[in-house]
């Protein structure tokens, strides 16, 4: 296996929001397990605009004298992987664990991820067993899990699950990264020589509650597929083709019959006509929603803003960032 550089520094990298009953469990269990590491962490927590008191309670703890805790306050909510992005632009460690703040992944799992790194992997990425979840999200995360593996050609079993550990310079490639959507998982597989995946345990959550309902699970699905992959165009590429191919193989189908029986077997033709119609229709619309979705992603790139901006940072001296820096 390729030899890696050895890991001096551990950067772990949490993003919360609305999490103020999770904090203090939060940063003593993240601070205990770091502590085990005997190495050099900072601990950096990105505020993602909550409108609890989480962002009171972390610059609490990164003011405490001697704290290993950075806070990053984003000026508003820009959603997970974006708060991540901005911990990974301040994490100075030779290795970044990234984990979410509703404890449902342990804290404790962090020294087993630095360790397989130390063996020389890019990217340790975990496997959520015996999940904790609703019927619902299990459900969903399967089905999303799925589909990303068939249309971006990565094999990782569980994207959804944050517990991660990324080398310095994958974390590296993946600010170089100009495109606005990220889903890092998936973008940091992209780069890595060397990726293992291991079973981690997971909690049932207690306190708060998840912050994805439908909605936001549907959007995240088209969101990963549009801008990691051009498979669905492809997809609507051949999907047309079989359309064609089926509306052909039916008027062929409806003049033998008009032949063989007669006029009055297809009703005038009345009811052909309107289920070829839907058909078309449908596909019609179906290939329009895709191509706005590819349409609407070249928008956001086009207008290049950032994708979060920094209101404040508080803890250890960091230089200051700017717009560009945030992109």
């Amino acid at each position: 296996m390729y030899k890696h550089a050895l890991i001096n520094k551990v950067s772990v990298v949490i993003p919360v929001y609305d999490e103020e009953a999770s904090i203090p469990a939060l940063l003593a269990r993240t601070g205990a397990a770091c502590d085990s590491l005997e190495r050099d962490y900072e601990i950096i927590l990105v505020d993602d605009g909550s409108a609890d008191k989480s962002a009171e309670l972390l610059i609490a703890a990164a003011k405490v004298p001697g704290s290993r805790v950075i806070v990053v306050l984003l000026n508003r909510n820009y959603g997970q992987h974006a708060a991540v992005m901005a911990g990974l632009n301040q994490a100075r460690g030779d290795l970044v664990v990234t984990l979410d703040a509703d404890l449902q992944n342990p804290p404790e799992e962090i020294p087993r991820l630095v360790r397989l790194a130390d063996e020389g992997y890019d990217v340790v990425g975990t496997v959520r067993k015996n999940r904790q979840d609703s019927w619902f999200r299990k459900l969903a995360s399967r089905m999303i899990n799925r589909l990303i593996q068939h249309t971006t050609g990565k094999g990782m079993e569980d994207y959804g699950c944050m517990l991660r550990a990324y080398r310095k310079h994958i974390v590296n490639a993946m600010l170089n990264c100009s495109e606005r959507s990220t889903f890092i998982p998936i973008l940091a597989n992209t780069f890595a020589r060397n990726t293992i995946d291991i079973p981690v345990a997971h909690a049932e959550r207690q306190f708060g509650k998840s912050k994805y309902n439908i909605f936001k699970l549907f959007n995240l699905m088209f969101d990963l597929l549009t801008c990691l992959t051009t498979t669905p165009l492809r997809l609507l590429s051949v999907f047309g083709v079989m359309i064609a191919l089926a509306g052909f193989s039916l008027a062929c189908l409806i003049v033998v019959m008009r032949l063989v029986f007669g006029p009055e077997w297809a009703v005038g033709g009345v009811f052909t006509l309107f289920a070829v119609l839907f058909m078309f229709v449908g596909a019609q619309f179906v290939g329009v929603g895709i191509l706005g979705e590819y349409i609407g992603r070249i928008y956001i790139d086009v207008r290049a803003r950032p994708r979060y901006f920094v209101q404040q940072v508080i803890g250890a001296a960091m230089p200051e960032r700017t717009w560009e820096d945030n992109k």
